[in-house]
């Protein structure tokens, strides 16, 4: 109930929906007033989250900034969140713009940084299907000549909190000492590193994915772009996920 609830929650608190719902407002409005009222908002709130520089000043606030790990110390297992692949169809599946993720943790592994790595993530959709993300990124980590002796998957999980309860299951079950690296997309750091420090894990934040967090002043910063309307869906999802895990 919980996953379809946040699923619903997710729906109202995207910046797009308010921009349609209030054009929907003004063009269904027979009073001129209100028409232009509603119309005046929509456009308000399009270039409020469309503005680079407003995106760039929070991101820098928000994020977890980049970690510098001592190369003596070593980890028994690093965590890498899933999120960075989806369904290609019969099974397969294909990395997104999350796919850093990976290649973060393929590299504290490849380094020696950590012995083990855990990959953790299902399936989040409503209607999930056959694909588990987990089980289609072992193949990858296969393909890479990694052996199947230090690899852990996951595929179980369908949101963060789950990844964090059924990773100390599995860890638990393996007798892997903490502290863990934790690898994720750094606007997702901080609410997933509050998630697992509730569930008594043990780790280390190791954000990558990074949007960027340039604040200067250029003309660009100021001029409405919709990559920028598209990034403010992760940080509302981020926001409102973490007040409502704080408060849990």
């Amino acid at each position: 109930m919980y996953f379809i609830f946040s699923k619903i929650l997710l729906f109202l608190i995207l910046p797009i929906y308010w921009i349609v719902i209030l054009l929907v407002i003004a063009l269904v409005s027979k009073e001129q007033k209100r028409k232009q009222k509603f119309l005046i908002a929509a456009v308000g709130v399009f270039y409020l989250f469309s503005n680079p520089l407003l995106l760039n000043t929070f991101q820098k606030i928000w994020d977890v900034r980049a970690t510098t790990i001592n190369k003596a110390t070593k980890y028994s297992c690093v965590i890498v969140l899933g999120g960075f692949s989806s369904s290609g169809g019969q099974g397969g599946g294909h990395f997104n713009n999350a796919a850093d993720r990976f290649i973060q943790g393929i590299k504290l592994l490849a380094t020696k940084q950590a012995s083990h790595i855990l990959i953790t993530g299902g399936n989040g959709n409503l209607l999930p299907g056959g694909f588990r993300e987990a089980t289609w990124v072992k193949t990858q980590l296969t393909e890479l000549n990694i052996p199947d002796s230090l690899i852990l998957i996951e595929n179980n999980s369908k949101n963060t909190i789950e990844n964090a309860r059924f990773s100390k299951v599995l860890l638990n079950q393996t007798h892997l000492p903490p502290p863990y690296l934790l690898v994720t997309s750094a606007f997702h750091m901080r609410r997933s590193r509050m998630i697992f420090k509730k569930a008594g894990i043990d780790v280390v934040p190791y954000p990558c994915n990074f949007f960027g967090t340039d604040t200067s002043f250029v003309i660009s910063s100021f001029i409405p772009d919709s990559a920028t309307l598209l990034n403010w869906e992760y940080y509302s999802k981020e926001v409102v996920g973490y007040v409502v895990n704080y408060f849990k």
